[in-house]
């Protein structure tokens, strides 16, 4: 039978009451709790952030030192010219119509009785070979050019005639002295007709020659046309005979110039050929 009340024997009111006091109790100890939690709060404030970790400065990298870049060394154009060695080998020393025979005391003209075949007048009654007569004739004219004044003294002499001349020597200064002044014939260079005796100012076939202006005009300028002073003055004991500024050998402008370049004073130094002071027999 029913009494009116609900099913769990309780009165709503009061069901309704506990459930009331019920979350006035949880909210309480929620706002307790928050409290509790605000104090701590203020009594340990919290930790700044730790910045974020910076990352380490990699160092740059050093500049290079710049290497110099080293200058090339010129080097000579391919184009310059180059003056080729003397050729000493180009004439005979030997063939008396070469115009470099070598001819002295121990080397006679051979053969003996030669005789050029290409004679010509040099003014004087004196004669020459070709070439040779050529540029004697131009030497003359360049001295002239300057107001000096040398003629052709002695030229080409036979082998028959340096007989002559030799024994007339002997007979004046005796044949010692006579050796040192004039060759034996058949060891002339006059025989060649490449050789020539020259004066001038006063001054024929002597040492005063050497020292006017005519005979020194010869020795700066002789090579300009091919001729050298043959017999220089202290070369007696290369040569066999002594001084004569006057005595002239022509040997052509090359070799003339070329043993002025080297100041090599004689042929024989010049070849590399042995000193001949005496006769070989």
């Amino acid at each position: 039978m029913t009494h009116g009340r609900g099913g769990s024997g309780v009165p709503a009111p009061r069901r309704r009451r506990t459930r009331l006091w019920s979350l006035l109790g949880l909210l309480v100890v929620a706002l307790v709790a928050g409290a509790v939690l605000v104090v701590e709060q203020v009594r340990s404030p919290a930790a700044p952030p730790t910045p974020a970790a910076q990352p380490a400065a990699v160092p740059a990298p050093p500049t290079p030192t710049p290497t110099p870049t080293p200058t090339p060394t010129p080097t000579p154009s391919s184009s310059a010219p180059v003056a080729p060695a003397f050729d000493r080998t180009r004439f005979s020393l030997d063939d008396p119509t070469s115009p470099w025979v070598v001819v002295n005391k121990a080397r006679p003209v051979s053969p003996v009785d030669h005789a050029p075949a290409d004679l010509v007048s040099v003014g004087g009654g004196y004669e020459l070979r070709a070439e040779a007569a050529g540029a004697m004739q131009a030497m003359l004219a360049g001295a002239a050019a300057e107001g000096l004044t040398i003629t052709v003294q002695s030229a080409y002499r036979s082998y028959d005639y340096q007989v002559g001349v030799f024994r007339a020597q002997v007979a004046r200064f005796g044949e010692a002295q006579a050796e040192i002044q004039v060759a034996r014939p058949g060891h002339s260079e006059h025989q060649t007709g490449l050789a020539a005796d020259v004066g001038g100012g006063g001054c024929d076939i002597d040492r005063c020659f050497g020292a006017n202006d005519e005979g020194r005009w010869v020795a700066a300028h002789a090579a300009e046309y091919g001729y050298v002073v043959r017999y220089p003055e202290g070369r007696t004991e290369v040569t066999g005979f002594r001084y004569e500024p006057w005595h002239v050998r022509y040997v052509g402008v090359e070799l003339a110039t070329e043993l002025q370049r080297t100041g090599t004073p004689t042929l024989e130094e010049f070849f590399g050929l042995p000193a001949a002071p005496g006769y070989l027999r």
